[in-house]
């Protein structure tokens, strides 16, 4: 049986910003992901513990009804916890994570990990050096790959969905809904304090203020690696998801709008343990 990897570091006391003390937040909402929670956090914590930075990982549970949110309080790995109070969708999970993150660079992915975290370590890298703002993943890229087979019908409704948005969202992105992110700690709190979508297409409207605000963005390709848990259906969600994404246009027509989106109520289970860098051999 696997040991279970504890992040080594220090809890900063108070939820203070201590931006100047942590690289990377990496922000992963969850809903209803008690049973495979577990072992996605051994999985980050041995990602965690293989690099040179300061990282602390939030959890944010979409109030879910399994006990997710005290799975994953209970994970030795030193995760922090945030649970909304009510299921108000992945955007408004997201939405929370962020906005409580504490890092210079702040980051979400999926509670399966579905992405190589070898894509997110080069966005890091990338906003660090201080080439962009914010930092994309597109599964459309050149060198991105899938080492997992998905459907010819889920592959079609994806480009389909790929060429609204590219018409409504971004010509540059069009790849709006892969679910690998990252931000400068200035961008995100410029950005999702102005995004209004609490469902799917949080990320398009995410990338529609960042180009109204007019930040610099990168893009990386990713290797998919794990679609099982995905919970998105295109036949059932697109409908909603393309009225969110027209409702964004129309909210910011005429600019990024302001800082007006709401936060759903939640509370803090658990401060996250900050993972300190390795320390090298002489």
């Amino acid at each position: 049986m696997e040991s279970v990897l504890a992040f080594p570091g220090r809890q900063y006391a108070g939820g203070q910003r201590r931006t100047d003390r942590i690289d990377l937040s990496l922000v992963i909402p969850a809903y209803n992901e008690a049973r495979r929670l577990p072992q996605t956090l051994h999985r980050v914590a041995a990602w965690v513990g293989s690099l040179p930075w300061r990282i602390e990982v939030v959890v944010v549970d979409d109030g879910s009804a399994d006990g997710t949110a005290i799975a994953a309080a209970a994970h030795p790995c030193g995760c922090g916890v945030i649970r909304l109070l009510h299921n108000s969708g992945k955007g408004a999970a997201v939405r929370a994570g962020i906005l409580a993150a504490r890092g210079r660079v702040v980051a979400f992915t999926d509670a399966d990990l579905p992405y190589r975290m070898d894509s997110l370590e080069q966005a890091f890298e990338t906003i660090e050096r201080g080439a962009a703002d914010v930092v994309f993943g597109g599964r459309d890229l050149h060198g991105s790959s899938m080492a997992v087979r998905r459907s010819a019908r889920r592959n079609l409704a994806s480009a389909s969905f790929r060429m609204v948005t590219r018409l409504l969202v971004s010509r540059q992105v069009r790849d709006t809904q892969c679910g690998l992110k990252a931000f400068s700690h200035q961008a995100a709190q410029e950005i999702f304090p102005r995004v209004h979508t609490d469902g799917f297409a949080f990320d398009a409207e995410a990338i529609l203020v960042a180009r109204r605000l007019g930040l610099v963005a990168d893009r990386v390709p990713v290797v998919l690696v794990n679609e099982a848990g995905s919970t998105v259906s295109l036949r059932r969600h697109a409908p909603q998801m393309l009225r969110d994404i027209l409702r964004a246009n129309l909210r910011h027509a005429r600019g990024a709008g302001p800082k007006s989106a709401a936060t759903p109520p939640y509370e803090v289970l658990r401060t996250a343990v900050v993972a300190e860098p390795m320390r090298r051999a002489a």
